[in-house]
């Protein structure tokens, strides 16, 4: 055999067995992705210049609870699936809500976050219902559920994407785009800073969708999901889920939110 040709078969040998769970224990590692720019989710504190946020917290128990070290990596919205399928991360805690067709790509965990995906406009245009958005360019987040979630909700809006939703954000403030679809906790800071601007936005009460969200890992990976499913058990029986939802949704943050989410089947949770 060749040796150009042997490295090749040995790579995608590598390829087809990443992000396993006993590739997981043999390197004593847990590569875990998050995405990159999504407070409260998975940011880069300012001060600090370190990833943090729910997600991050979630990796880091993840791979205590699997009894490995963890290796965070930060992934753009739209390279969540592909770094899966090409063996870069082992499992992504990425806020990625549960979809048909994306559960046809990858599989999913129990639940380990709820959230409702709202709609951001400009509180001078006066939109008060999502019925009101019909020809409306609604701005999302290139790769997101949001994207796909606004297109069927909003079928008579014109959906446009975006790389990031800060670049929405920016479109809505000069008058591109009339509204942002993403998650209520982002609009929520967008809405809280526009007010500061004075180019106040105001969140739409009526939500687009109620998103349901599990770990991800590459499709067929079932004994590194099952052991995953027995972590997050274990942190919802223990406490520690519900410390870590405190922390940064919950009462310990500007949201003070309460945790109502069941962890349970992410495709029959309520």
């Amino acid at each position: 055999m060749k040796p150009v040709v042997a490295i090749a078969l040995a790579l995608l040998a590598t390829a087809a067995h990443a992000g396993d769970l006993n590739d997981v224990k043999s390197k004593k590692q847990l590569v875990c992705g998050t995405q990159s720019a999504s407070e409260p989710y998975a940011y880069q504190d300012p001060a600090t210049r370190k990833f943090v946020g729910y997600d991050v917290d979630i990796c880091q128990a993840l791979a205590k609870g699997l009894g490995v070290e963890l290796v965070h990596k930060p992934l753009s919205t739209e390279a969540r699936i592909p770094e899966l399928k090409m063996g870069r991360v082992d499992v992504v805690a990425g806020s990625m809500a549960y979809l048909p067709e994306r559960a046809a790509q990858v599989d999913y965990s129990v639940q380990y976050l709820q959230g409702n995906i709202k709609v951001l406009v400009r509180k001078d245009d006066k939109l008060g219902t999502l019925a009101q958005l019909e020809g409306k360019r609604i701005c999302a987040s290139k790769g997101s559920s949001s994207a796909a979630i606004a297109g069927r909700v909003l079928a008579k809006s014109q959906i446009v994407t975006y790389q990031d939703l800060a670049t929405c954000y920016l479109g809505l403030q000069n008058g591109k785009v009339d509204g942002i679809s993403a998650g209520e906790l982002t609009l929520k800071r967008f809405e809280i800073e526009s007010a500061k601007s004075g180019s106040a936005a105001t969140l739409i009460d009526e939500p687009l969708f109620t998103e349901r969200m599990g770990v991800v890992a590459s499709k067929g990976n079932t004994a590194l999901i099952e052991a995953i499913n027995k972590v997050i058990s274990k942190m919802d029986g223990d406490g520690e889920l519900d410390a870590i939802y405190a922390k940064w949704l919950g009462k310990d943050s500007i949201y003070q939110l309460t945790r109502k989410f069941k962890v349970e089947p992410v495709a029959l949770a309520n």
